[in-house]
């Protein structure tokens, strides 16, 4: 009797989940906000979904990073994301690099940079033991916030 084995690869990887960060940032979009989208990952499973609200909640510290921080640390109990994976379409800005510093969060994965006001050119630290890359999907996330920015130019 022969015995067969089929190895699975797993759909969910970096790509996968950025995705799903980018469906956050085309509702943004579509709501007229910054197209700006973030899911934070807790063993292969979405936590905590998020998109910019500044414009809808009049709060200039509703980023999506700063929403999806707060839905992830409700859904798990706790403040602090160790073993959590951050997936945001454009790099993360100070303020929200300072509120990830404070969560602890394991990994940063972004999409496009933000060279003006990023956190990596604005030399602001995460925690010790968090790692950040950045680049996955990075055209796409560029592109829908360029032409979110276009529109609103022309538009005015």
């Amino acid at each position: 009797m022969k015995l067969y084995f089929c190895s699975m690869t797993t759909p969910f990887d970096d790509t996968y989940f950025m995705k799903k960060a980018m469906l956050e940032a085309q509702t943004a979009y579509e709501r007229g906000e910054i197209p700006i989208g973030a899911v934070i990952v807790a063993n292969n499973t979405i936590i905590a979904r998020a998109h910019n609200l500044t414009e809808t909640l009049n709060d200039v510290t509703a980023h999506a990073e700063m929403q999806a921080i707060t839905a992830a640390a409700n859904y798990i109990g706790g403040k602090y994301l160790i073993d959590c994976t951050l997936y945001v379409t454009i790099e993360p800005c100070q303020m929200c690099a300072g509120a990830l510093y404070w969560s602890q969060i394991s990994k940063v994965i972004y999409g496009a940079r933000d060279e003006a006001r990023g956190c990596i050119n604005m030399e602001t630290k995460l925690h010790p033991k968090t790692v950040m890359t950045g680049g996955v999907l990075a055209d796409e996330a560029g592109s829908l916030l360029k032409q979110f920015f276009v529109e609103k130019r022309n538009l005015n």
